[in-house]
This record gives C-alpha cells, sequence and structure tokens, in this order.
C-alpha cells in the first residue's frame, strides 16, 4: 500500500507528469448517494474507490473531509490533480479498500462518519486499450486494476487448467458454455499463447455465436477481470473492515453493476441489520449478535430515467445504504 496524505499541502503526486484524464465516467447516482451520506463540515468520508473522483468531488464540495483510496494509481494522479483545490481536506491514498485499516491508521483516523464504495470497472480503464480490459479494443491481455498486481488475464488463460477456467467462467461470467470455451483456449493456447485482448476475443467468439446485440465474449471477459482482481474477495473483506470503522449514525453505501457483486451486498447488509433470528431447533427467536445496521433501502435504488439518459452505465447500478447503529 502507498499513501499519499494532503494535509495543507500539495501532494507528492502532482509532482508528477500529467496523466491521461480521459474516460472518467461521470459520478453513478450521485445526487442520491450525497443525500444519504449527508457530507458536511467537520465530517469524515471514505470513498473506496475514488476512480475520477466523482464522488469524492460532491462530498468535498459539501465541506466534508475525505479519504479517497483506488488500487489503479492513474486513478489516484487523477483526482490529485483534478482536486488540488481540496488539497487541504483531502486525503488520497494507492491501496485497496480492503486495506482501509491501514489507510485510517496512516492517518490518525479511528472512526469515519461514512463511506461509499462504487464497484467494478471504470469507464477510463475500459477505455484504455493498454490496461487490457475491452474486448473491442487491442490492447495486452492484462486486466489489473492495481498494475503492480501479479497475477494478469494472460498468465490466467495461459496457465490455468480446463477445469480452473471452466470453474471462473461459470462462477464468475455465469457462462453457459464455459467448459466450451475453456477447452478451446487451452487446446489454442499450445501452439501459440494469448497476448492480446482481440485473439482472445475472437477465440471465445469461435465457440459462443452472436445472438443478440452483446459481444460473445463478455461474459468470459467479465469472469477473467473478476478473477484477476480477486473482486468478489476484495468485496467481502472490504465490507467487514469498512464496517468495523463506522461511527455510530455513520451511513454506508454500496453502488453495485452486477448480480454477484450486489448479492454479496444485499446479503451482508441483510444479515446484520435484521434485529432477531430464528431457527427451528430455537424454542424462540434470539437477537442478532450480528447486528450492527439500520436498513435505509429495503429494495436497492436505480437510476433515475434522466440520469440513465444522459449517462447509460448507469442503467444496470444499484445502491444500497445502511446506517451504523
Amino acid at each position: 500500500m502507498n499513501t499519499w496524505v494532503c494535509a495543507d499541502q500539495r501532494l507528492s503526486v502532482l509532482e508528477r507528469p500529467d496523466t491521461d484524464s480521459r474516460g472518467y465516467h461521470l459520478p453513478v447516482m450521485a445526487e442520491e448517494v450525497v443525500a444519504f451520506l449527508r457530507p458536511a463540515p467537520g465530517m469524515i468520508l471514505l470513498d473506496g474507490t475514488a476512480g475520477g473522483g466523482g464522488h469524492t468531488s460532491q462530498f468535498l464540495a459539501h465541506g466534508a473531509e475525505v479519504v479517497a483510496i483506488d488500487q489503479d494509481i492513474e486513478a489516484i494522479e487523477h483526482c490529485a490533480q483534478d482536486l488540488s483545490n481540496y488539497a487541504h481536506r483531502l486525503h488520497l491514498a494507492h491501496a485497496n479498500y480492503a486495506e482501509t485499516d491501514e489507510v485510517l491508521n496512516s492517518l490518525g483516523f479511528q472512526e469515519i462518519g461514512g463511506a461509499l464504495l462504487d464497484i467494478g470497472v471504470s469507464s477510463h480503464q475500459l477505455d484504455t486499450p493498454e490496461r487490457g480490459f475491452s474486448f473491442n479494443k487491442d490492447g495486452p491481455l492484462d486486466m489489473r486494476m492495481n498494475p503492480h498486481g501479479s497475477l494478469s488475464a494472460a498468465v490466467l488463460v495461459n496457465t490455468a487448467s480446463v477445469e480452473e477456467l471452466t470453474r471462473i467462467f461459470r462462477e464468475y461470467g455465469e457462462e453457459s458454455r464455459a467448459f466450451h470455451v475453456a477447452s478451446r483456449l487451452v487446446a489454442m493456447r499450445t501452439s501459440k499463447p494469448f497476448r492480446t485482448t482481440l485473439e482472445l476475443a475472437e477465440a471465445v467468439a469461435t465457440v459462443i455465436p452472436r445472438t443478440s446485440g452483446r459481444h460473445p465474449a463478455t461474459k468470459v471477459f467479465q469472469a477473467l477481470r473478476i478473477a484477476v482482481n480477486d473482486e468478489l474477495g476484495v468485496l467481502e473483506r472490504g465490507l467487514e473492515v469498512i464496517t468495523s470503522r463506522l461511527a455510530r449514525g455513520a451511513r454506508f453505501a454500496v453502488i453495485t453493476f452486477h448480480s454477484l457483486e450486489d448479492r454479496i451486498v444485499k446479503h451482508y447488509f441483510k444479515d446484520r441489520s435484521t434485529e432477531w433470528i430464528d431457527r427451528p431447533e430455537w424454542p424462540e427467536p434470539r437477537r442478532n449478535p450480528l447486528r450492527a445496521f439500520r436498513l435505509l433501502t429495503p429494495h436497492p435504488m436505480d437510476a433515475s430515467a434522466s440520469e440513465t439518459d444522459i449517462n447509460p452505465r448507469a442503467r444496470s447500478a444499484k445502491l444500497r445504504v445502511v446506517e451504523r447503529i
């Protein structure tokens, strides 16, 4: 974990060469997030997935002090430059949000007044071919959100067994032809390892026919990205870590973009907001020892029609919010 702390000074990262800021998406459901988290002067908020800084900028504009974390160094450099006017209230950390404990400890913060996670790949990552996330643009087969991570998509595709690739495509991509795709890739890589995104996308397309507007490799690429970055494991660990640092009354908002993530968040919030639990072998219900929250969104919130018209990425977004008790 590399942490830059901005307190009454400019970040050292501002002295780095300018980075390419193209492609950072509009913050999804920003109005709803602000309404729930209620940023205000004197409040410390965590943005665990800073990205282009869209949500962080909203928190700062309302007077809050913000700890903004991202495992993508390009995102941190972009935020440092774009939000430099808020340097005295902005703390940036190049880290994974599952490392929230280490980040907050390094800043001397014991508790936070609220937190946001906006899960998933950023538009900037998708739109930058050299990052290797897109099946529409040729680039190295990478997919690491943290460019310094050890496992790339190329390593996974070229070394994993048929059984392991099948599991990844089925569990993380919900791909019905997982075994057939895995078998084809393992057979093809013996003569020539996969190096680029288009090579992989074309290979997948020989197994999965195009039957709709969706590219045949969509689910396979999603599955590889999740596996490379351990996204679901990070989410499970991150939820626990962030919960442990929330002050009483602090609110925790999570935005997800596909069912696997949303299912984890849904069950985590439900399991920790239910007051009474019961089991057939018990004589009567008992208080839930895990209870930590009051559920503010019994059903996930969707982006408004006006927002999705402007920002199509918001169409699959689901927002869930709880309050620490």
